[in-house]
């Protein structure tokens, strides 16, 4: 069996992929930092991989797919997994904050919010 650092090792690409699209706000050892501090949690699959962390608003806790990347059929399929995952640390709801495509993918999720980015280094 692997160790939870071996698999995110193998999965490093999918992570590194998810991260381009999240601006680069965070690197690679960032998320590994988070995983191994129980501020995130990682779902490794055969071609793919998933990073999550459970926030809690004030009134009810949602589990943000934070990071995915790797084969679209087996993170669909994952994300029931994901789902059951949360419920039973308590969360209420998903949320995921990623590319527009994901809608198309997702029926069951309906948009809610916009997320809007400006870089200030370029100005």
């Amino acid at each position: 069996m692997s160790s939870l650092a071996d698999e995110f090792e193998r999965c490093a690409d999918y992570v590194e992929a998810a991260l381009e699209y999240a601006g680069h706000s965070h690197t690679l050892q960032d998320v590994w930092q988070a995983i191994t501090t129980n501020k995130a949690a990682f779902f490794p699959y055969e071609k793919s991989a998933i990073v999550v962390e459970i926030v809690d608003y004030p009134q009810r806790a949602v589990c943000r797919i934070w990071l995915a990347g790797g084969d679209m059929d087996e993170l669909l399929e994952a994300e029931k997994e994901v789902c059951k995952w949360a419920a039973e640390r308590g969360c209420s709801g998903m949320e995921i904050i990623g590319r527009k495509g994901w809608e198309r993918v997702l029926s069951e999720y309906k948009a809610s919010a916009v997320v809007l980015t400006k870089d200030l280094n370029n100005e």
